[in-house]
């Protein structure tokens, strides 16, 4: 009978006490992470990555847009994709142009998204060269003074199309050899692993 006692009381009280105090161990084990750590802690590791494809590419601007909900159309309340430079590393000889690039509508670079949601990079050596495709992108590369360009899709890897790595080349044309260009890709299928 004490048996019987004493099994009933570790079953019917020890046991579920047991259980709720695992669980709560192991709810304190996992908290949600702070955000701001959180993004702090991308944030140094996209900025490293940009350090180095700059030094091996010899780029003079290498920056990242990201696409974002840049808010609803009326009257139907559908969201709006737009897209933002939100890492950016810049050479000696060029400018800055993130500020520039912010809140843009994708529509308005529809041409060259579909193209790099597609093929993965686009690569522009000579601005000027009119037998070379820009894609839409020689004025606003004029403008920003670029002689050359390359951009790589950023998807993530469940093939989520969610950014683009650009490098800007502003002092000479560059013309990146197929090695350098698969080492980007590379880097821009790592990046959307980070930024995902």
């Amino acid at each position: 009978m004490i048996t019987a006692i004493i099994v009933a009381f570790i079953t019917g009280v020890l046991g579920p006490v047991s259980v709720l105090l695992i669980r709560a161990h192991i709810a304190k084990k996992r908290k949600k992470p702070d955000p701001i750590k959180e993004a702090l802690q991308v944030g140094e590791l996209v900025n490293h990555k940009l350090e180095v494809i700059q030094q091996y590419s010899k780029a003079d601007r290498v920056w990242i847009t990201q696409f974002h909900n840049g808010g609803n159309f009326y009257p139907t309340g559908k969201s709006m994709t737009k897209f933002s430079i939100i890492y950016e590393i810049v050479g000696p000889s060029a400018q800055s142009v993130q500020t520039n690039f912010q809140n843009i509508p994708v529509n308005l670079f529809s041409k060259s998204i579909n193209y790099l949601f597609e093929n993965h990079f686009i690569a522009i050596p000579d601005y000027k060269d009119e037998t070379v495709a820009t894609h839409g992108l020689k004025y606003i590369a004029e403008d920003v003074g670029c002689k050359s360009g390359y951009l790589f899709a950023i998807k993530t890897i469940d093939e989520k199309f969610v950014g683009v790595l650009g490098l800007d080349f502003t002092k000479r044309k560059t013309n990146l050899p197929g090695d350098i260009i698969q080492e980007l890709l590379v880097d821009a299928s790592s990046l959307g692993g980070v930024l995902n």
